[in-house]
């Protein structure tokens, strides 16, 4: 399974494939709006999918893995699902943030905080964290990283 934080972008593209790519073998996506970096998810939980469908990436677009309502993913108020998934994978350092008064959205700031839209988590089959990818980390690297892990572990002997 994968996590990823969405806001909608061209990424959705390349999620739907990848979905695609991995379907038969029990790989999930797993999709978490969220309206903490720079505000970018702004909408209602009922205007999200709508927007991706007729807006963008639009031409009917419909996500082929499952997307949840808005979460926090840092902060006071951050879902217990990902204060489990940063605990045991690399934090990122503050001083990545920069000046973050104006784009973040949420308090205290910690080092394993999740740093932008579209920050990917692998989750293997026993519910612990495998890796995560920072948000310019591009979809064709997690599929490279995703068959060796498939492959490493034995999950299938051939991709």
């Amino acid at each position: 399974m994968i996590i990823v934080l969405t806001e909608r972008l061209i990424c959705y593209l390349e999620l739907n494939a990848l979905q695609e790519e991995f379907r038969d073998v029990g790989f999930t996506i797993l999709g978490f709006p969220c309206n903490q970096f720079g505000m970018q998810e702004p909408g209602k939980n009922d205007e999200i999918l709508p927007a991706l469908k007729y807006v963008r990436p639009g031409n009917g677009f419909v996500p082929n893995f499952q997307l949840f309502e808005k979460v926090d993913v840092n902060g006071v108020n951050e879902h217990a699902l990902f204060t489990i998934l940063k605990v045991d994978k690399e934090p990122f350092f503050l001083r990545a943030f920069g000046n973050p008064t104006n784009r973040l959205f949420w308090e205290p700031l910690k080092v394993n905080d999740i740093k932008w839209n579209f920050e990917k988590f692998l989750v293997g089959p026993d519910g612990r964290p495998v890796m995560r990818w920072f948000p310019r980390v591009n979809v064709s690297e997690v599929r490279a990283d995703i068959s060796k892990y498939f492959l490493n572990t034995g999950f299938l002997q051939v991709l």
